[in-house]
């Protein structure tokens, strides 16, 4: 038996293109990377690919940056404020930055230029306060029927759960940082 018919599908070319939602959340290590993984992969099969990312403002050096802006049809748009954003602070800037995050999103999703947009930390924002969950839901809903969405983020609001076709929950059992090591350039940022 072929792998495509253990897939359930013996031609996949045959196959419609029907975009998901795919949810990353979990207090464990992982969601942006798998999101990552994710576009890194559509890119080598020659889909375009929008990222934003929610929390990642010019202090916050990241080597997947780098590596993506070096892809052919990966496009990226940073926002965020260039200190610590804390739940419960006043956090009106950060929220200004994740406004413009979100029509970012909307406008890449809704553009139908990208087979892929991911919604990095979009989550988070929601969970901050920073933008209203319905803001989410109705780009959610308002997307084009081919465009994948993945959406990372710790706790991730109950209503993006129920509107994705997959969620994947990252669960710290044991991280370093619980040790006393910080960190990693090229590991972990």
């Amino acid at each position: 038996m072929t792998d495509a018919a253990i897939a359930g599908n013996n031609d996949v070319s045959q196959q419609p293109r029907t975009g998901l939602v795919t949810v990353f959340t979990g207090d464990g290590k992982g969601k942006t990377t798998a999101a990552i993984g994710t576009a890194v992969r559509a890119a080598g099969y020659g889909l375009r690919v929008g990222i934003v990312f929610f929390f990642k403002g010019k202090m916050f050096s990241q080597g997947e940056v780098k590596a993506l802006g070096s892809l052919s049809g990966v496009d990226i748009c940073n926002f965020g404020v260039d200190n610590w954003v804390k739940k419960g602070d006043d956090n009106s800037a950060a929220a200004e930055q994740a406004q413009q995050a979100l029509a970012t999103s909307a406008k890449m999703i809704k553009s139908e230029l990208y087979d892929l947009v991911v919604m990095d930390e979009v989550n988070s924002a929601v969970d901050f306060g920073l933008i209203d969950v319905q803001d989410v839901l109705d780009i959610l809903r308002a997307r084009p029927a081919q465009v994948d969405i993945i959406l990372t983020g710790r706790n991730a609001h109950q209503k993006v759960i129920e509107a994705s076709d997959i969620t994947t929950e990252m669960k710290c059992v044991k991280h370093a940082f619980e040790r006393g090591i910080i960190a990693r350039q090229g590991i972990d940022f």
